[in-house]
């Protein structure tokens, strides 16, 4: 079975503990972790505003985690995401060879950046 890269966003309510919001995020990255995906990457980004309120809220605590894994665990993975009240928003998405490449400079700190000008 083909391994495929993946980037799975999701927004946790704000009223949570930071105790609730870690626990979450074990959760679901227990989830992948038991369906056999290998985790490349994981960000919190933490609190936010919304761009719109979600469920009359207008921030909420986001977490990103990039991994590998077959196709069939997105379906159990969103599953999980549509069962937990936690959760205010959810985006899957499958990453092609360009936006894996991506996300290898951002983690380098390679984007972003204005190239630095040498003196001729």
């Amino acid at each position: 079975m083909e391994l495929k890269n993946y980037e799975t966003v999701f927004i946790l309510t704000p009223v949570l503990s930071e105790q609730q919001t870690k626990d979450a995020v074990e959760k679901f990255k227990k989830v992948l972790v038991d369906n056999g995906a290998q985790i490349v990457h994981e960000d919190a980004w933490g609190l936010r505003k919304l761009a719109y309120p979600i469920q009359n809220k207008h921030t909420g605590y986001y977490q990103i985690f990039e991994f590998l894994a077959a196709p069939a665990l997105i379906a159990k993975l969103e599953l999980e995401y549509k069962r937990d009240e936690k959760v205010i928003r959810f985006l899957t998405l499958a990453l092609d060879k360009h936006a894996v490449a991506y996300n290898e400079k951002k983690r380098k700190g390679l984007v972003g950046r204005k190239p630095e000008k040498t003196e001729a």
